[in-house]
């Protein structure tokens, strides 16, 4: 990969965290000016998000801790490289081109990745489509088209031609989308 395409992924993935931790400040804001009317769900979700930044701390100190921006298929991680995101952890979290995510590696060289920012979706409903050259499963709605998963339709048992409900980001446009279900015919 060029230097120039290298330095513009990280200017991305760098601003998509900010926007990320920008949004997780407003809503803290929000919470605590509306403190005496926090309910009980809501305290333990921040006492969860707070045990998970603990988590994350101690993580770091026992191993190495990186954060990126699903791409469809990988994590480009903060520090420009790609990390191979396993196909079935992507398709049972239904991660979504722009996620942010979190990748522990501890001592022992295990992979552990957590969706810490997932991005605003849309459901859309397309047609399953299969090209055989490429060997790539695609969803095809009005003009658009998206690559999955093949680990989600076979999961699903799709076939080509089946109708697919699948999440894509409400925001930006993606080449890749999320399944969150298969319509069979």
């Amino acid at each position: 990969m060029d230097e120039d395409k290298q330095n513009n992924q990280k200017q991305e993935i760098t601003l998509k965290i900010l926007k990320q931790m920008q949004d997780n400040l407003e809503s803290l804001i929000s919470i605590m000016e509306q403190a005496e009317g926090v309910s009980p769900e809501e305290i333990e979700r921040l006492n969860s998000q707070q045990d998970e930044i603990k988590a994350g701390i101690g993580a770091a100190s026992d191993g190495r801790v990186i954060e990126g921006v699903f791409n469809g298929e990988v994590m480009i991680g903060s520090d420009g490289k790609e990390y191979t995101v396993p196909a079935n952890y992507a398709s049972k979290s239904k991660l979504v081109e722009g996620d942010i995510l979190k990748l522990s590696i501890n001592p022992e060289g295990n992979f552990i990745y957590k969706q810490i920012g997932p991005i605003e979706r849309q459901r859309v409903v397309g047609r399953l489509t299969y090209d055989k050259g490429k060997d790539e499963f695609y969803v095809i709605s009005d003009d658009r088209s998206w690559r999955v998963l093949p680990a989600s339709i076979t999961f699903f048992k799709g076939e080509p031609g089946d109708d697919v409900v699948i999440l894509v980001p409400k925001e930006m446009p993606s080449k890749w989308a999320a399944v969150e279900n298969v319509i069979r015919k």
